[in-house]
């Protein structure tokens, strides 16, 4: 497996002449890098006006590996190329690495380059990234892998302290400032001369390792002012993460803040946290969550009977929720307001936690990601455990702990009753073991002594119920009263339901099952619009029309046996004997999509009928080159479930008179992920009147 790094950009708050003349200073050898035994240039070269200077060298690396991978590989040191490559009139250096030692075994490359800060001409920037592919090593290669990363990890570390440490000889020794390169007086003319030409080995191809272009760059001093402190290998899963969703997620991605909490939460396995993250921005896209603050109305009851509430802050800063989970007759309120208003509480809760987090970032001057919720128990009894009150409890835990990971930095439970082991066996099973060891449990008066509240909260903070000063506006509530209760079919027909009630609908996309949506249009010059996002998979996009109504297609006998039968959220409307340009006819030019892609487009009618809105499986053309089935594919088409595709849309009809210009021009064209999102892209319009945003 192919091992990746990129660095944030690092500050030098020196001009880059400065830093070049520390940088000198590491070669031949570095007593701050042990490892680094020693260097030979090999082969260097300038150009006639002293512009440009290309320096190769041999270095020779004492690897901190067991003695005995060492005496199997047979050699005692390992040798790198370094080529650096110095343009004094651009203010620029780039190195490139590559191991000499164990070439066809092991590749290793690595780019670093210096350039001036864009802001600031006194001061440097530095990045640097490397791959590394173990495709062999005597049966090592899990051993090898390990030691070389925590060796470039090391190695990583040390640059800025080499830097620093040879910034500060120079200052000792009177070196505060070199002169920039100026251009030589022009010589007379006479023969032109050229600039030599550089010897240089070949190395591996750099492409898919440089760094990206400089908006999509992440700073240093940025990471560990808002995001907090890091190692390098975090860094480095931070900064792909983000670049992949720049990629496939353009105008759309989360903040860098909500990135991470994916990153920890998955203990920074890059492609799981690819994958939370994609499943909770297409989640609040499709149930509006975004919007949850300004459209949800916590109903009066809540307002009397929800005993929980925002309650200043712990002593790092972290906003403090306090929640009297005794107190509150959970029954009750399921009874009145049903499963679905409560979980919408919460979820709004959660809201304001990510809002107070930036907040307490800005007044602290640190970074804060997450909230210490503190939970008294006093008054829990039987009651509460309540068979359909804890099935809503757990629904919330699984939605909280999928969409809102690392929120959570503590968890104080207090004053917890006898009954509360029987809760706790049911409930912590379902809690991220991460998360388990935040809960802090107290049993009667504990929290009040050493190791209890006063280590976390101010003692001017701590709640008047709980032998603290602080006013607390948590109320204790009380029962509900069951005059107001409900029968379990009014509340299905009548509580709000978020899961259902939303305007975006989910279609799988299968290998010879499209999904199509059928539109009637009786006005010409009415206008269809579109919006959808293609959350796995690649799919290509069609719109047809028919004076006819199809019919949704009839399944086959396979359908029974569970053979190539499309998910349940599937529909096809075509059906196969009718033939294009005769029954039905593509109306707009197909547009391939891709996984990630957000496309909002609208098309302007000219005949009254059916239109067919059809998502299809995207197949590659070296997958339909050939006429002739290939065996591969005949096995794909009985494995229909390894060929899916997924599809979040909402489509509307307006009269022509309603629609005012393209569909660029309505809000709805704005349809990033996600409002966690720092910017969103504007789309530009495409030639069949659709927009993506990329």
């Amino acid at each position: 497996m192919v091992q990746k790094y990129q660095s944030p950009v690092r500050v030098y708050k020196y001009p880059f002449e400065l830093i070049m003349a520390a940088y000198e200073r590491r070669f031949p050898n570095c007593p701050l890098i042990p490892m680094f035994v020693n260097s030979v240039i090999i082969s260097e070269c300038h150009s006639e006006d002293g512009a440009t200077q290309v320096t190769e060298r041999r270095c020779t690396v004492d690897v901190e590996a067991p003695r005995l991978l060492k005496r199997m590989a047979g050699v005692e040191y390992m040798y790198f190329v370094q080529k650096n490559s110095l343009n004094r009139r651009e203010r620029t250096l780039h190195i490139e690495a590559y191991n000499e030692s164990f070439s066809s075994r092991v590749n290793v490359y690595e780019h670093c380059c210096y350039t001036v800060h864009p802001e600031n001409e006194d001061w440097t920037c530095f990045e640097q990234s490397a791959s590394m592919d173990i495709k062999s090593f005597f049966g090592f290669e899990s051993t090898a892998e390990k030691i070389a990363m925590k060796q470039y990890a090391s190695s990583i570390k040390k640059g800025k302290e080499i830097i620093e440490f040879h910034l500060k000889q120079l200052e000792e020794e009177g070196i505060t400032h070199v002169p920039r390169w100026a251009p030589p007086p022009a010589p007379t003319p006479s023969h032109a001369r050229t600039i030599p030409a550089c010897s240089s080995r070949a190395h591996p191809s750099s492409t898919d390792v440089l760094p990206g272009s400089p908006d999509d760059k992440l700073d240093a001093d940025y990471i560990s002012r808002y995001l907090g402190k890091l190692t390098p290998f975090q860094e480095s899963c931070l900064i792909r993460l983000r670049q992949w969703l720049q990629e496939t997620h353009k105008g759309k991605i989360p903040k860098d803040q909500h990135v991470l909490r994916f990153l920890r939460s998955r203990d920074f396995n890059l492609e799981k946290a690819k994958e939370a993250l994609c499943q909770t921005l297409t989640w609040r896209k499709q149930h509006q969550i975004d919007f949850l603050l300004d459209t949800w109305q916590c109903p009066q009851l809540l307002q009397d009977y929800y005993t929980g509430g925002w309650h200043h802050h712990d002593k790092d800063g972290r906003p403090l929720y306090i929640l009297r989970l005794g107190q509150m007759d959970t029954k009750g309120l399921v009874r009145v307001l049903g499963e679905e208003s409560l979980l919408r509480h919460v979820l709004s809760i959660n809201e304001e936690g990510l809002r107070h987090c930036e907040e307490n970032t800005k007044i602290f001057g640190k970074p804060i990601s997450c909230w210490t919720c503190l939970v008294d128990l006093e008054g829990l009894n039987m009651r509460h455990l309540w068979r359909p009150g804890i099935k809503a409890l757990l629904r919330t835990i699984e939605l909280v702990g999928a969409n809102y990971p690392e929120t959570l930095g503590r968890l104080l439970i207090l004053r917890a009753p006898r009954v509360f082991p029987v809760l706790w066996t049911l409930v912590s099973p379902f809690i991220d073991e991460n998360t388990r060891k935040k809960f802090l449990i107290y049993a009667g008066n504990d929290y009040q002594g050493p190791g209890g509240l006063v280590d976390y909260i101010n003692r001017d903070f701590i709640p008047d119920f709980l032998g603290g000063d602080a006013l607390c506006d948590v109320p204790e509530a009380g029962l509900v009263p069951k005059s107001l209760y409900r029968t379990a079919e009014e509340l299905e027909n009548e509580e709000v339901k978020l899961w259902h009630e939303t305007i975006y609908k989910s279609a799988s996309v299968l290998k010879g099952a499209p999904h199509e949506v059928l539109i009637e249009i009786t006005e010409v010059s009415s206008v269809i619009t579109w919006d959808f996002d293609v959350c796995k998979g690649d799919v290509i996009f069609n719109i047809y029309h028919s004076r006819r109504a199809p019919q949704p297609v009839k399944r086959d006998g396979l359908s029974t046996h569970n053979l190539a039968c499309p998910a349940g959220n599937n529909v096809q409307l075509i059906d196969r004997s009718w033939m294009l340009g005769q029954d039905y006819s593509m109306v707009e030019t197909a547009l391939t999509c891709r996984e990630g892609e957000s496309v909002q487009g609208s098309h302007v009618t000219h005949w009254p009928g059916f239109y067919v809105l059809q998502w299809r499986l995207y197949s590659s053309p070296s997958c339909t080159s050939s006429s002739r089935p290939r065996v591969d594919d005949v096995l794909a088409s009985l494995q229909v479930s390894s060929h899916k595709c997924k599809v979040m849309y909402f489509t509307e009809v307006l009269h022509f008179t309603d629609f005012r210009g393209s569909m660029s021009s309505l809000e709805s064209s704005h349809s990033g992920f996600s409002l966690l999102s720092a910017a969103t892209t504007s789309s530009n319009q495409s030639q069949t009147e659709s927009t993506i945003s990329r």
